[in-house]
Order: structure tokens, then sequence, then C-alpha cells
């Protein structure tokens, strides 16, 4: 079974690194996706040294123009062999407050999704369809840097990932033999791989426990020993929303979550904030959490370094927490995510 990527050619005017990768499906739960590389290889094949690694001079960041048409261009000619119109959003994310940005261009108001999806994100979860062309959008927005990501798949037949170093991996279940041709038509080149390892089904889920009955049932025995706990909803990846749930607002606050969000339960902040300041560690960072007086609650990851202006940023703040950043020290109360309308976990958390 042959398998290949495609890549801008060196001598097309603002040609950029990134990879454009095809490759026919293996069987369910062996798909083969992106993969991120080092954006000094897998370029013009004229441009690469004896170990394959890229000995070019040209820039890493989008031309907004000819390559990223001809990316674009080549992505719907596989979708067109493989009869695809329609596309899934999976895991999708944006830089947020706080988070580290990876991308060579820096990230724009909006994460590149405007025009797309209204400002609170709404549209933009795991699992919603897109027409091909709003997911080439989304393609392009990666492309650019500018904050979002996403994979883009529909079932088992269709496959596109962006890489963080802008190679771009496209899956098909079918030949496409005549994508193949019109890649090369555009100035790309397609070339051999066997795998990526970046598959989403190589990856391993850090939650698997469903938002069932039975995890609102214990969300309600700990408001009834605690009376609010904080609820961290996690819609879309770095880009959280905070709620105080006690008995009496429960129920509207889980009629008003996300699809297939992810839910953590923490203790609830604190209204000595002074203490909270106070308690922060003399090293490293931490995710703080504050309520303002209107009610609005805010999160922010600050170091050490970072302390004068987050007392100065909290001022007249409500209450607040501070919670570790490492896996290892974060014990929540409860964490789950939302399952379908018919009770299956599908979100890939």
């Amino acid at each position: 079974m042959s398998e290949a990527f495609v890549q801008p050619r060196a001598a097309v005017a603002g040609h950029r690194p990134g990879e454009l990768r095809w490759h026919p499906f293996r069987p369910r739960r062996e798909q083969c996706a992106a993969v991120l590389r080092p954006p000094d290889h897998q370029y013009d094949p004229a441009d690469r040294d004896e170990r394959g690694h890229y000995t070019g001079t040209e820039d890493s960041a989008s031309d907004h123009g000819p390559v990223e048409a001809a990316y674009l261009a080549a992505i719907a000619a596989f979708a067109e062999a493989s009869g695809i119109d329609r596309l899934e959003i999976r895991e999708p994310s944006v830089t947020g407050t706080g988070s580290v940005h990876f991308g060579v261009e820096p990230p724009v108001d909006g994460h590149g999704l405007g025009g797309l999806f209204p400002p609170d994100l709404t549209g933009y979860h795991d699992g919603a369809e897109v027409s091909l062309p709003v997911a080439l959008e989304l393609v392009r927005a990666m492309l650019r840097d500018q904050g979002a990501w996403c994979r883009l798949e529909a079932g088992d037949a269709f496959t596109v990932h962006v890489g963080w170093d802008q190679y771009v991996y496209v899956g098909s279940d079918r030949p496409c033999a005549d994508a193949v041709a019109r890649t090369r038509e555009l100035g790309l080149f397609p070339e051999p791989m066997t795998a990526s390892p970046y598959a989403a089904e190589l990856e391993e889920r850090e939650v698997t426990e469903a938002a069932d009955e039975d995890f609102w049932t214990r969300v309600r025995t700990e408001l009834a020993s605690r009376q609010t706990v904080l609820l961290e909803e996690t819609h879309v990846r770095d880009a959280a929303r905070w709620h105080r749930l006690t008995p009496g607002n429960l129920d509207a606050v889980r009629a008003g979550l996300g699809p297939r969000a992810l839910l953590t339960v923490w203790p609830d902040l604190s209204p000595d904030v002074g203490a909270v300041l106070a308690a922060l560690p003399e090293e490293g960072a931490v995710e703080f959490v504050w309520e303002a007086q209107d009610g609005t609650i805010s999160h922010t990851i600050v170091d050490d370094t970072e302390y004068r202006q987050l007392a100065a940023l909290v001022v007249g703040a409500r209450a607040a927490c501070a919670l570790p950043l490492y896996p290892g020290e974060r014990r929540p109360l409860l964490c789950a995510a939302l399952p379908d309308s018919d009770g299956v976990l599908r979100a890939r958390w």
C-alpha cells in the first residue's frame, strides 16, 4: 500500500517549511496521521543533505499566498477524490490566557476563528461538523499559527492534521491518484511515508470517565458538605470557563455546559485573597483563579517573577485560589468528560 506526503518546492516564491503528507488509511485503530518534525528537514530533495536535513534558506512562516493556496487546493483535491464534503472537528484548542505559544507567528485576536465562529467559540467543539470550505479555513488558520488547532476527520475515511511546525498530513481510505497528480501540478512534492505516530488513537487518554448521572450525584454530595465548589469547564483546550457551583445553580450551570466538555471539580475559591497571594510558591508557576466583584471568574498562569503584577491585577477580587500546573500535583475532587446524548463518551481528553 503506497503512502506519500507532499511539500512545497523551494523554487516557489514565498516558500516556507511545511509538509502535506498523504497516505491511505490502515484498518480502524491503526490510522496514520500527523507528526511534529523539526523545521530543518523534508523540503525540496535538492535542498537536503545526506541525512535528509534541510539546507536551504527559506522562511518557516506561512507565506499567506501562493504556497498556502497550494496547500489548501491540494487538501481540497484529496477530499474530492475521497468523496468528502464535510469534516468533524476533533480535540479543538486555542492559545489561551497564560498558555505557551509554540508557533512561528504570534497569535491573533480570535485565534484565527473570526468569521467562522462567534467570539465565545460556540460551534467550535469536539465533534462539531463543518463544511469543507470551513475546514479549509481552519487549516489556513493553523498554517498561520493564529492560535487555533484541531484535527479534522471524517470517520475512518479521511483526516487532515496540521503540525505545529506547519507540516500538513492528509489521510484517505482511497488511492487518490488524481489528487496526487494534482498536488504535483500545484508545485508540491509527493513522497512515500509508511506510518505516523500522530494518530489520536496512539495518544493515551487522561480522562476516560463519563460525566454521567453517577458523576452528578457525586457533585451533589460534595455540595451537600461544602455548599460551594469550583467547576472548571474545558469546552476547548486552553479556553476553560469557571463556575462556582451551589445547590441552587447546579442544574442551570449543567444545562449550559459545552458539548463533550472536560469537567474538573475543585474546592471553592477562598475569600481571603491576600492569604492566597501570600501562599504562592517561592519558585515555579501556578494557575491563579479569581472572582471579580461582578462575579466574573478569570484565570492566568503566573510564575514567581510576576507576583507583583498579579497582585495589582486582582485588586478588589472577591475570592481566589492557586492551582498547581503539573499533572502529578493536580488533585481535583472529581474529573470527567461529558458524553454524547446517547450516553457514549466520545470526547478525547
